[in-house]
């Protein structure tokens, strides 16, 4: 579970911003977005494949 703690004189804006970030940080959305749906295992691999793909030409270029 994701919390912060809010600082006496810190403003509620900076207080939100900053749960933002660590929430999006945590990837509690990615998780629950990767869970409501089913991927057929085929396409599973596939992507994995060209996640693959693209990290070894971006290992290539640098």
């Amino acid at each position: 579970m994701v919390g912060i703690s809010v600082g006496e004189n810190e403003s509620i804006d900076k207080a939100l911003r900053r749960f933002k970030k660590k929430y999006e940080r945590s990837g509690v959305l990615k998780e629950y977005k990767k869970r409501t749906f089913f991927v057929k295992p085929s396409i599973k691999k596939r992507m994995e494949k060209m996640k693959a793909v693209r990290r070894a030409q971006r290992t290539e270029e640098i």
